[in-house]
């Protein structure tokens, strides 16, 4: 099962200098366009653990109610937590969740920041990548940008589960804007697109935990199962601007 964040990430972080004169421009992306949520904010400190937009069960039978339980209610609100305590005193208290990462990627003595950041941002980013009876096609905006990127919205369909397939061990499989074309891209462990100055669009978890209660070793099928039946299109296409 999964180990602790190491951090690192196998797209590399070298374009910070770029990424802080710009870091107004992505404060608050992970919230653009998401849902309402369906419970009340739970207050975990200055870092908040943001509310799932959608019950607990939502999402069965491709996730069961069992395993958002834990991936929300135990590794998600761990990374708040531990990113609190990490940074109560310092100069990153009170800062936003994306100035922080910003300011520690690719910094190795501030790797347990950057990482539990990070994983909050990406948990934060990939629940509302997903809604009940989701899938099916984009809307036509989103689409027709898919088939200038990928050719076929199938096309991007399975490059996002061979970004995801291919990651080893534990990342995530991205829907991003590069300029002006989509991609496909994956980060492992706690990497993050705007590290790179990419414009994330959706995500899809494929640390075991996010998939092992329900589909054990089974990966690909969790990530067909999300692609076609839960992935929110018009979350990217909000993203997408």
């Amino acid at each position: 099962m999964d180990r602790s964040d190491q951090g690192g990430s196998s797209v590399p972080m070298n374009r910070r200098s770029f990424l802080a004169a710009s870091a107004a421009g992505v404060a608050g992306l992970a919230m653009t366009g998401m849902a309402r949520p369906a419970r009340p904010q739970a207050a975990a400190g200055p870092v908040e653990w943001t509310p799932l937009p959608y019950a607990e069960n939502a999402l069965a039978p491709v996730i069961s109610a069992g395993t958002i339980g834990f991936h929300y209610g135990k590794h998600h609100k761990g990374y708040v937590d531990n990113l609190n305590k990490l940074i109560a005193g310092t100069e990153n208290e009170g800062k936003p969740l994306e100035r922080i990462i910003l300011d520690t990627a690719d910094v190795p003595e501030k790797a347990a920041v950057f990482n539990n950041a990070a994983q909050v941002w990406n948990h934060a980013f990939f629940w509302n990548s997903m809604k009940p009876a989701g899938g099916g096609e984009p809307p036509a905006a989103l689409r027709r940008k898919i088939e200038e990127s990928f050719g076929s919205v199938e096309a991007c369909r399975e490059a996002l589960l061979s970004a995801a397939v291919s990651q080893f061990g534990s990342g995530w499989a991205w829907l991003v804007l590069d300029q002006d074309k989509l991609k496909a891209v994956k980060t492992a462990n706690a990497g993050v697109p705007l590290t790179m100055g990419l414009k994330p669009l959706l995500t899809v978890d494929v640390w075991e935990h996010a998939y092992y209660l329900d589909y054990q070793n089974r990966r690909a099928d969790f990530v067909r199962a999300v692609l076609d039946k839960l992935i929110n299109w018009e979350f990217a296409l909000k993203n997408l601007g």
